[in-house]
């Protein structure tokens, strides 16, 4: 199960304990928002797609949408999001639990701008009822992130936190 893969790797850190596991479901922003107890834009979503043959992820805010012609501007290519198929096979994870930690080999992980308004945010742990408080560095550092990117649109307007 890819929550146990999570939380062995955050054991690995140090931290296991900070995992949160919850009785209900937070496989869309909405659900992960009420079981952490925060705002909708502080849920760290994390979104797969096909680039070059090889799978990507990229972690944005919860209020924030791909724009595709800043992403084709980035990646030289369309945004093709993995099916929920491809992202288990792929990545490692099932949808509603990706997540860019404990990931497989050859999966790059980008963060976006979006994020970049909050001082922690709230990440998937491979399940689809769980989730971690990381710091924008934390995050940075244990995604292993390739780059920070912009390719987001829709989260501007909501301003400052």
């Amino acid at each position: 199960m890819a929550i146990e893969e999570v939380k062995a790797f955050f054991r690995a850190h140090g931290m296991e304990d900070r995992v949160l596991e919850f009785e209900v479901s937070s496989a869309t922003v909405e659900l992960a928002a009420e079981a952490v107890h925060c705002e909708p834009c502080r849920i760290a979503k994390t979104l797969s797609f096909m680039v070059d043959r090889a799978p990507i992820l990229v972690v944005t805010a919860g209020d924030a949408r791909i724009d595709n012609r800043k992403y084709k501007a980035q990646f030289k290519t369309k945004a093709k999001m993995l099916s929920p198929e491809q992202a288990e096979s792929l990545v490692g994870h099932a949808v509603g639990g990706v997540c860019p930690f404990a990931i497989k080999d050859g999966v790059s992980v980008y963060l976006d701008e979006s994020l970049k308004r909050f001082d922690t945010v709230f990440p998937a742990c491979g399940s689809a009822s769980s989730a971690i408080e990381l710091t924008l560095p934390e995050l940075e550092k244990y995604s292993a992130a390739a780059a920070w990117v912009d390719v987001c649109k829709g989260w501007e307007e909501n301003g400052e936190e």
